[in-house]
This record gives C-alpha cells, structure tokens and sequence, in this order.
C-alpha cells in the first residue's frame, strides 16, 4: 500500500522530524520565517515548503504584516493529534508506576544492608580497648612494666 501524501493530514504532516521542530519553536509564539531559519539552523527554502505543508493541512496559520510573513501553530487543528496521543497516556503512566514501584522496592532493599554494613564499619573504626591497631597500639606486658 502506498503512502499517504504528507499533505493528506495532521499525521502525516507531523510524521518529519523537522516539521514537529518547527511545530514546537512556533508553540510559543508566531515567528517570521527568518526567525525559523536562524533558530533551527535549517535552509529557508526548506523551512518554507515544510511550513506550506502544515499550512495545508492546517497545523500552522500565516498572516502579513507589511512584507513580513508571520506563522503561528493553530491550536485547534493541532488538537487531534493531542487527543490521539492522550490515548496512550494511560499506558505510559501504567509503565512509569511499575518503574518508580521497582525503584522504591530496589531501595528497601539496599537500604537495611547498607545500614548493616554502615554498622560493621562504625564498630571496626571505633577504638577497642582490647583491639590492637596501628593506629591504637596497645602496649605489651614488658611495656607496662
């Protein structure tokens, strides 16, 4: 089966990389094409055919001012592929629960051997006075004397 245009809709539209880029950098704010260009570090005459493609499909909104061209994301055509997503996000949140359920598990298990082992330490660091060291000899039985 061949594949649909990239014109044909919002999926297929958003299907490059590059256009998401653009859809994403014009999220915050409508921006002139140069200003597209210069952020992204993309060509202007491919930064222009990929903004005619959401244009087309209705992702993006273009208005003059003066000579300049102006481009903004349009909210509302952008809201399927929002709502499509959304569908997943049940799932995700379920696989974000058994990783933090995992982590947390993982903690209660190294926490009660580190505190074993945080004990072990303390009581070979501690000075014994029936412990000989180098650092605490003790003296021998010609010593005392």
């Amino acid at each position: 089966m061949a594949r649909a245009s990239t014109t044909s809709d919002a999926f297929n539209a958003v299907a490059e990389p590059r256009r998401r880029e653009i859809l994403i950098y014009l999220a915050a704010t409508e921006r002139p094409v140069g200003e597209i260009v210069a952020a992204l570090g993309l060509e202007q005459p491919s930064v222009s055919k990929h903004l005619k493609v959401l244009r087309d499909v209705g992702l993006v909104r273009m208005r003059c001012q003066g000579r300049q061209k102006l481009y903004r994301t349009n909210a509302e055509a952008i809201r399927p592929l929002h709502e499509w997503a959304g569908t997943f996000e049940r799932y995700w949140q379920h696989q974000l629960n058994r990783v933090k359920e995992r982590a947390e598990e993982m903690v209660r298990q190294v926490v009660p051997n580190q505190v074993a082992l945080d004990q072990d330490s303390q009581q070979l660091n501690s000075p014994n006075p029936n412990h000989s060291s180098p650092t605490n000899p003790q003296p021998t039985e010609k010593e005392k004397s």
